[in-house]
């Protein structure tokens, strides 16, 4: 293992801001994965982390197949992941949306720049991303739609579902999409949590990238189990599910369940005496692809993510 730093400033209070990566293997630069870019990623960190803990063990025992090169970037942001804060400490911007960056400009886009600069000429790139509302998500592969996506490395790791959807116009300025216009090979995963460290989550999502290592040929090591046959979904297929009342949020379905419509998903009680406000229920039968984990809920917010189920097709017996 080779540690490297990618970036780093003067701060104004305690140490010096660092963006560390760690780089195992020698050779073609096949693999990126880069954790944090906000501040309440622990889930993120913590995969990282784990990842750079398995790439140790496999450098030393030979398990790496040579000519392949790996780096690890656990965190691009400490600073605000040490306040507690989801955006850069000082002027509230985000990290992923400063991409390709510029060397000479604000803090954060001197910072995506340098980042982007070292993340240059990796044939395959993996982003440990989160969601802009807080939950939990069914873990899965997700790719924007820019004629450069591919689809069946996706489907490498192994995970229950890869996602593809179309990208905004505020969406050009995301690692995931630049990595891609800049011919990476780029997928962003959804560990199931962002800001608590769920250990079943983890260890899913290291032997995934575990697996795609493997069917790559850049690693020795078969995982043991297959994992999944990854059905691919366009996002314009998931169903948002919003709450009609502000109040405390109860849910009795979670990421990965199966519901059938019309079924109770969750109350909104009153936050004074716990009267019902609104049941949520299912529009539709099918999975829980997103849940949100607040205990309190806004009016019109976001709280569950449906995948329909998919028509079962009949065969003509005669």
């Amino acid at each position: 293992m080779r540690r490297e730093v990618i970036f780093e400033m003067k701060s104004t209070y305690r140490d010096r801001f660092r963006i560390e990566g760690y780089w195992f293997g020698e050779g073609k630069k096949t693999l990126a994965i880069v954790g944090t870019m906000r501040g309440d990623e622990v889930q993120q960190q913590y995969v990282c982390a784990r990842l750079v803990n398995e790439l140790m063990k496999m450098e030393e025992e030979g398990a790496l197949a040579p000519g392949h090169s790996i780096l690890v970037i656990p965190s691009c942001n400490p600073f605000s992941m040490n306040v507690s804060k989801r955006f850069w400490v000082m002027d509230g911007t985000d990290i992923n949306r400063m991409f390709p960056g510029y060397a000479e400009g604000e803090t954060t886009q001197r910072i995506a720049a340098a980042v982007f600069q070292c993340l240059q000429g990796f044939e395959y790139g993996l982003q440990m991303a989160s969601f802009y509302v807080p939950g939990d998500f069914v873990p899965h592969a997700r790719m924007l739609r820019t004629g450069y996506e591919d689809v069946e490395s996706a489907k490498l790791f192994g995970l229950p579902f890869v996602t593809v959807r179309k990208p905004l116009p505020f969406d050009t300025t995301l690692l995931n999409y630049n990595w891609q216009i800049w011919n990476t090979k780029a997928f962003s995963i959804y560990a199931g949590h962002t800001s608590v460290i769920d250990a079943e989550g983890t260890e899913q999502t290291v032997a995934a990238i575990k697996r795609f290592l493997f069917r790559i040929r850049a690693s020795r090591v078969r995982v043991q189990g297959p994992g999944y046959a990854s059905e691919v979904i366009d996002e314009e297929r998931l169903l948002n599910v919003a709450a009609g009342r502000a109040g405390i949020f109860v849910k009795m379905k979670q990421a990965g369940d199966e519901v059938y419509e019309g079924e109770v998903m969750a109350r909104i009680l009153h936050a004074n005496d716990c009267t019902v406000l609104e049941e949520i229920k299912a529009p539709v039968t099918g999975t829980v692809f997103f849940s949100t984990n607040r205990p309190l809920t806004l009016e019109h917010g976001l709280v569950y993510r449906i995948l329909p189920a998919s028509p079962v097709m009949v065969s003509d017996t005669k």
